[in-house]
């Protein structure tokens, strides 16, 4: 009696594990499945269809399979949905829409960084974390003392090895649109473009007077929800000082950060996780 009664309770704990194990691995994959981004022709009677290299991701990495969810945006118009994947091919995955989602990953501040070209691995760090913290745009800027020169057909792969790194830091974060990679401008080209946003900010370590703290105090007076911020960062060596001018003739607000020097790949992730923290965009 005691060994049926042994063997029933194993066998019970068994079954009752292994499903525990399956609720846990379905949950754990609607919890970290990442974001898919797709346009609206891929969507057709309430199904979507997904191309290029996600299929692999989702298929060879995820090893998700029919019947398993994935969070998808259109990247069109900022749309998601929650759809279940019916249909897996070697060239594309079918999903029915289950729901459409309301999404809130995109704050209202809009923050553009104009970065003095750094190194290759420090730009593209540069890029990853900024686009997790919410940035819109990122426009390299070529200055004097960038040791790094961008030109040419080197200029073109580098922005789309850019523009890749930004797609999937921002398919990991969640976020609503896959932030831009602008060409490579110069200094001058950044000034004549100044008009387009509520303020323009410049960290630069010999100022002493006006800080970024003041700026942003002066900007929550003055503007309304809708902000556009521009943050325009020296690269390793620093802005010249002809540079700085040019920029305060324009209209630049001129900060200092502190007493502390920051590297260049440390300026746009304080100052991005700042600014969302003080307009409630999160952090």
């Amino acid at each position: 009696m005691f060994d049926l009664f042994t063997y029933f309770m194993v066998y019970y704990l068994q079954k009752t594990v292994k499903y525990d194990k399956i609720l846990y691995e379905n949950k754990r994959k609607e919890i970290f499945m990442p974001k898919f981004f797709i346009k609206s022709n891929q969507i057709e009677n309430e199904v979507i269809t997904i191309l290029g290299e996600d299929v692999k991701h989702i298929s060879n990495v995820l090893r998700a399979k029919i019947g398993d969810s994935v969070h998808v945006c259109n990247i069109d118009d900022s749309s998601n949905y929650s759809a279940e994947i019916f249909e897996i091919q070697k060239e594309s995955i079918k999903c029915k829409i289950l729901e459409k989602i309301e999404s809130e990953a995109e704050s209202k501040i809009s923050i553009t960084i104009f970065q003095g070209v750094p190194k290759s691995d420090k730009m593209e760090l540069i890029i990853q974390k900024s686009v997790e913290l919410g940035v819109k745009e990122i426009t390299p800027v070529q200055m004097e003392r960038c040791v790094s020169i961008i030109t040419g057909k080197d200029e073109k792969k580098k922005i789309e090895r850019w523009q890749k790194i930004s797609e999937v830091a921002a398919k990991q974060s969640g976020r609503d649109i896959i932030p831009k990679i602008n060409n490579c401008i110069k200094v001058k080209d950044l000034c004549n473009s100044i008009n387009k946003y509520n303020v323009l900010i410049v960290p630069y370590e010999k100022e002493e007077n006006n800080s970024f703290n003041s700026v942003l105090n002066d900007l929550k007076e003055s503007s309304n929800e809708n902000i556009s911020i521009g943050i325009v960062i020296g690269p390793e060596g620093g802005f010249e000082e002809h540079e700085i001018e040019l920029l305060k003739l324009s209209g630049a607000k001129i900060v200092t950060l502190g007493k502390r020097i920051l590297r260049t790949e440390t300026v746009a992730l304080a100052m991005t996780s700042v600014i969302m923290y003080e307009f409630g965009g999160c952090i």
